[in-house]
């Protein structure tokens, strides 16, 4: 039997329009002035650290200390008012029969509330959530995944991934797990090249998972 590891942003909850505006939005407040569709390309799938690294490292300068706090502080505000689940994804939970989890680049308190606000906490206990506040390296590194799997008994080689970015592609490949990429909004082009099987409306993913 495999477990299913979902990606929770993009995956389980459409946040992914309302997060990278929100990051735009803060980008261009410290002085990196990127077009929405840039940005977006840039930062999708990364953990927090990596997208301050990232962000750094283009400024050529520290960020403000509040830009993290203030950041999230302004996602969630974004997410209590319009946050809603991935069209399709509650038939595929519910009817789902494999063992499953959610490893995500988000913290813990971000995922619980996301889930909570869209319905699908009830498919996903405490013990089946996983972020990359447990590792050292967040995605594209394939620790979370690898911690996932441990956690749960798993071995690699049994594990299949749900993901919608590059970076998430590029964990599970390197964790030695199947993946499959979500291309709603990522192009299926830039999901394929990075390693995974592709498809574009949930229900295609009901006949891609094992019984």
């Amino acid at each position: 039997m495999a477990l299913i590891i979902f990606d929770c942003d993009g995956v389980l909850v459409d946040s992914e329009p309302l997060a990278n505006r929100v990051l735009n939005e803060h980008l261009r407040a410290v002085g990196l002035d990127l077009a929405l569709d840039e940005s977006t390309a840039l930062f999708t799938g990364l953990s927090m650290n990596s997208s301050v690294a990232l962000i750094e490292a283009r400024l050529g300068r520290r960020l403000p200390a509040r830009f993290v706090p203030d950041l999230r502080a302004a996602t969630e505000h974004a997410f209590r008012g319009s946050l809603q689940p991935v069209s399709g994804i509650a038939s595929v939970l519910e009817r789902l029969r494999s063992p499953s989890c959610v490893a995500s680049s988000g913290i813990h308190s971000k995922i619980r509330r996301s889930l909570e606000l869209t319905g699908l906490r009830r498919f996903f206990p405490d013990g089946r959530i996983f972020s990359a506040e447990d590792v050292s390296r967040g995605k594209p590194a394939p620790d979370l995944l690898l911690h996932g799997a441990s956690r749960l008994g798993f071995a690699p080689a049994d594990c299949i991934v749900v993901e919608d970015s590059r970076p998430g592609v590029l964990a599970a490949r390197a964790a030695g797990m199947r993946v499959f990429g979500y291309a709603e909004r990522t192009p299926s082009r830039v999901l394929a090249a990075a390693g995974a099987t592709v498809f574009t409306e949930m229900a295609e993913l009901e006949a891609l998972l094992p019984d």
